[in-house]
């Protein structure tokens, strides 16, 4: 199996967010298919596991994070955490406000340390059964999404296992298409430098000629 064909059957997200909007409930919930709503989580996790994506088995590497602010002594940790992954799940609660506000912040350093645009990057609403509690109404999300160019999610953790496998499942399927698309950049650029390298000797062997 050759090493471009391994990278497509592997993925490294990272899920953030603030505290107490459900990263570790998610990421419980889609490996274990089980709801734990409490956790004391004060270090950053990382699960593996396989699942079947697009008909294919996926190794994946998922980095629970705990929550950082994108500016101060923690940021270095976090840029840390971002370089290491493929594709991001950025996580917020509907009934806190402050966890909707950290998703931009979040997203711009994502593209900040990543250097690139279009990275693979899905936002997710939780909590969205404790309606009584809500604060961040669906419409601000979709919108902030689309200013974000990210997929965008609203469900409950708690309550529904098929959301939870959606999000990463859509994650996954963006990384792969990142990766595909890497692969066509790269090889477009290795036929331009060997056109160039052909064009280079055929142009030599004729002033060659010509003395």
């Amino acid at each position: 199996m050759s090493e471009s064909v391994r990278k497509m059957l592997r993925a490294k997200l990272v899920v953030l967010g603030r505290d107490n909007c459900g990263k570790t409930a998610l990421c419980v919930r889609f490996i274990t298919r089980r709801f734990i709503g409490e956790y004391e989580h004060k270090r950053e996790v990382t699960y593996r596991c396989q699942k079947i994506v697009e008909k294919e088995a996926i190794e994946l590497e998922i980095l629970d994070t705990v929550n950082k602010e994108c500016v101060g002594p923690a940021v270095s940790s976090l840029e840390s955490s971002i370089k290491w992954g493929d594709g991001f799940l950025i996580m917020y609660s509907v009934t806190d406000r402050s966890s909707f506000e950290a998703v931009s912040r979040l997203k711009r350093l994502i593209d900040h340390v990543k250097q690139t645009l279009g990275i693979p990057t899905v936002i997710v609403a939780n909590k969205c059964d404790m309606e009584n509690g809500r604060v961040v109404r669906t419409d601000e999300g979709q919108v902030l999404a689309s200013d974000l160019r990210c997929s965008f999610f609203e469900l409950s953790v708690a309550e529904d296992t098929s959301a939870v496998e959606a999000v990463f499942g859509q994650l996954v399927c963006e990384v792969r298409q990142e990766f595909q698309r890497h692969l066509l950049a790269m090889d477009k650029r290795s036929r331009m430098l060997q056109m160039r390298h052909a064009l280079k000797n055929k142009l030599t062997r004729s002033k060659t000629m010509q003395w």
